[in-house]
């Protein structure tokens, strides 16, 4: 039995007249950019997540550099973030002149620790970029407390948790800015790129709604430099067609999840942990293996049990093989190997799995047996 790793189609199929017909109506209105679809999507998403402000732009990695340039991030400054994350978390700050300084992560929860981060202060550092990795919000008290400190911005990377909460506060509502990604796999994902910056500060909302236009404001004057980064309507048209169902799409990722770690157990490997006061919405579902009792070490047994699963047909992926401070594009900055031990030790040990909420549990079932019978073998 093929299991994907995303099942897109799957999705459609349960939406798709809806969808069909919210893309339908843009094209019959011909407003293609911004326009009336965006300012719907905006105002909805702002009440979502619980925020004043939401500013619709066109992918996840422009929320985070317009982010940054809304709180004047630039040469000389510097920004301290996971190195186990997506590319476009510590690339945004590059691009602006800035370094990204990495701390290292939570080994349960991968994301960042809060309680390594103040040592990575220096005179240079204006912000901090906590992620909201595979869909569980990293512990936001600490972090918020260390920046109210040290008077650093906070911007959250909610590129995969819209949704997800931490002591009953959304994503993306505790910094002073917060980003989110609808590509296409996520779990409110657009066709296409797009994304969303949040905000409750009335002048960042006003700046990064300027920057986003090329810093025209009115059209055609320009009081600062920006970029052209406008969600599309057809974009936002699909979103606020996919926004209803948001809520038991992740409430199934949760019965899933929930589902595997029952079929787990006994096996020589780690399941998610998630924090008993986090509301995790599962954008991935990622095992830890673990050395095995024959002598392999984990991340031989991490490529068995893959390749296991691709001869059966099942999708994995791993998120992510090389942490950013190993990168070649970060050798500059002088991380080494054994740096940053625990964020590593996740990329040479997890594997993510299928999840998505039209997974079966017949199909469940399948991934579980073949990856007990590849650990046993």
């Amino acid at each position: 039995m093929a299991v994907p790793l995303v099942d897109l189609k799957a999705q459609y199929a349960t939406i798709k007249d809806e969808v069909n017909k919210a893309i339908q109506d843009v094209l019959e209105s011909q407003v293609f950019i911004l326009g009336p679809k965006v300012k719907e999507l905006e105002e909805k998403i702002a009440n979502y997540c619980d925020v004043k402000y939401s500013i619709g732009v066109s992918s996840g990695s422009d929320a985070l550099l317009l982010a940054l340039m809304a709180i004047g991030i630039g040469r000389g400054d510097e920004v301290i973030t996971t190195p186990f994350t997506f590319f476009a978390t510590a690339g945004s700050v590059s691009l602006l002149g800035a370094k990204p300084v990495f701390a290292d992560i939570d080994p349960g929860t991968y994301n960042i620790s809060p309680y390594l981060i103040e040592e990575k202060i220096t005179s240079k550092t204006k912000a901090i970029i906590p992620v909201h990795l595979y869909g569980q919000c990293a512990d936001m008290d600490p972090i918020l407390e260390i920046a109210d400190k040290h008077g650093l911005y906070v911007i959250e990377d909610a590129a995969q948790a819209i949704g997800a909460r931490y002591k009953d506060r959304k994503a993306g509502s505790m910094g002073h800015i917060g980003c989110l990604s609808f590509f296409p796999t996520k779990n409110l994902g657009g066709y296409g790129d797009g994304g969303m910056i949040l905000t409750s500060d009335p002048e960042l909302a006003e700046k990064v709604s300027v920057l986003r236009v090329h810093g025209s404001k009115p059209k055609y004057y320009h009081s600062v430099i920006g970029c052209n980064s406008r969600l599309d309507a057809i974009q936002a048209s699909v979103l606020l067609a996919k926004l209803n169902y948001l809520d038991d799409w992740n409430e199934a990722r949760r019965r899933n999840a929930d589902k595997y770690n029952s079929l787990f157990k006994g096996l020589e490997l780690v399941t998610p942990f998630a924090e008993p006061f986090n509301y995790h919405i599962y954008n991935q579902y990622v095992i830890k293996l673990k050395p095995g009792s024959s002598g392999a070490s984990a991340p031989e047994k991490r490529d068995l049990v893959r390749e296991s699963l691709k001869n059966a047909g099942i999708g994995t992926e791993i998120y992510y093989p090389v942490p950013l401070h190993l990168q070649k594009c970060y050798s500059g900055l002088g991380y080494k190997l054994g740096n940053l031990p625990a964020s590593e030790e996740a990329s040479a040990n997890t594997l993510a799995l299928p999840i998505y909420p039209e997974l079966t549990n017949e199909q469940q079932e399948q991934v579980v047996r073949v990856i007990s019978d590849s650990l046993i073998g």
